[in-house]
């Protein structure tokens, strides 16, 4: 009893429903089937209304409702095959019922009855369209259905004198349905091989890009940390060479070894990122504002006085202007503040020589305002080979906190970038703090 309800609440979801199931145009035709279609029911309904008022002795009424019902299946089972069926089925039975009234009366003798050819091939057009969209198991329990209502209105209902159709009926029904269950079942799988495909191409081209980066990762540590290596090792050796070497000359050679090594120190990040097989993704143990692990230390504004004295050994005339209290930032802020200091500079380096620079940094209850000016370079600009990818990495580092940032020419001449980086949610009343207790 158990399994005999289970299978009917089973059966109840399956057919009981108005789900949309949309036929899909087809590739090449576009909407020709769908209009090819609507032809056909068309010529069913006409048909139907035909045989059941000519041949079958039904009221004009009656017939032209049976038939509207069996031509409007067709078409609704392109959208919604689940309640067409039902239709379909219905309109049989309501013709059913009324030829056999008629054969009783002896007014249709002959007639092929419980199915008109009309409504046949229409209900076997919808049992397609079902079997076509819906699961196997809804498509065997419609087909079950049918055949159940056949064989009780032809076998145990009964007429006199009629052509069966209900064996007919049930053989043509059941080669529909296996016929759309199987286009169905060849359309998902190559539905399938087509996912499949596509999975197989993406991760080939993951494997692709991993090994193009280990590629990168090799020759970058080979070529590069080798000669970077050579230069801190010349730097730290070359005071030793030189008999009673000047003070300015063992500084210039400490600040060449110092560039150095904090060179290796970022190509051994860098390295570590193109290595890794999803740079994107944020370590367990990583700093979730810079996404890299705690081993790798990561530049702050505390060594901003280091950064602007290896500016000044280059060359350049720099000038920095702290204002408000030097609150402690999250790591992000303090990474992308420093950075954009260090693009800034080194863009005034190569694009602005003998140009004096003023670094400004502005602390607020919420953020920082970083500002690098410079002035009118005093020796004419050489071509620079560079492709912009600084001031759109700053432009990115901005964008990734919620900051903003700009850049552009001066009217004195001169260049400047200024970015705000948010240390709070937008929206919160921003203040410079007092330099001596901290408020507002």
């Amino acid at each position: 009893m158990g399994r005999v309800q289970h299978w009917l609440r089973v059966l109840r979801a399956d057919l009981w429903t108005l789900r949309v199931d949309p036929l899909p145009p087809s590739v090449w035709l576009r909407w020709l089937p769908h209009g090819l279609l609507c032809l056909v029911a068309f010529g069913v309904m006409v048909g139907a209304v035909g045989q059941l008022q000519d041949h079958g002795g039904v009221v004009p009424q009656v017939a032209f409702a049976v038939g509207l019902a069996q031509g409007a299946a067709i078409v609704l089972a392109l959208w919604r095959p689940v309640p067409a069926w039902w239709i379909s089925t219905v309109a049989m039975l309501v013709g059913a019922i009324e030829v056999r009234r008629q054969l009783l009366a002896g007014d249709a003798q002959g007639f092929t009855w419980p199915w008109s050819s009309a409504g046949l091939i229409g209900h076997m057009i919808v049992l397609l369209l079902l079997a076509l969209r819906v699961p196997a198991r809804v498509a065997a329990e419609a087909l079950a259905v049918t055949m159940l209502l056949s064989y009780l209105t032809e076998g145990v209902l009964g007429a006199p004198d009629f052509q069966p159709t209900g064996f007919l009926a049930v053989t043509l029904f059941t080669v529909v349905v296996v016929l759309g269950t199987a286009l169905r079942g060849r359309r998902e799988a190559s539905r399938a091989l087509v996912e499949q495909t596509t999975l197989t191409a993406e991760e080939r081209a993951r494997r692709t890009l991993l090994e193009e980066r280990s590629r990168i990762a090799r020759e970058l540590h080979d070529v590069v940390a080798h000669h970077m290596s050579v230069i801190s090792i010349q730097a730290q050796v070359a005071p030793h060479l030189v008999e009673n070497p000047s003070e300015e000359l063992r500084e210039n050679l400490d600040g060449i070894r110092q560039n150095a090594l904090e060179a290796l120190t970022e190509l051994r990040r860098v390295l570590g990122v193109l290595r890794a097989e999803h740079p994107d993704a944020v370590h367990e143990s990583a700093d979730p504002a810079t996404g890299t692990a705690p081993h790798a230390p990561q530049p702050t504004l505390d060594r901003l006085d280091a950064l602007v004295e290896n500016t000044r050994a280059a060359g350049l005339s720099v000038r920095v202007d702290v204002r408000g209290v030097r609150r402690p930032l999250p790591s992000g802020v303090e990474l992308s503040a420093y950075r954009i200091v260090q693009e800034a500079l080194s863009n005034v380096l190569r694009h602005a020589p003998g140009a004096t620079v003023c670094v400004s940094l502005v602390h607020y209850r919420h953020g920082v305002d970083v500002r690098i000016a410079n002035s009118r370079p005093t020796h004419s600009v050489a071509v620079s080979p560079g492709a912009g990818h600084g001031l759109l990495g700053m432009r990115e580092r901005a964008a990734m906190l919620g900051g903003t940032l700009r850049a552009g020419p001066r009217s004195d001449g001169g260049y400047e970038v200024a970015a705000y980086l948010p240390t709070a949610p937008p929206g919160a009343p921003d203040q410079v703090t007092d330099s001596k207790d901290g408020t507002a």
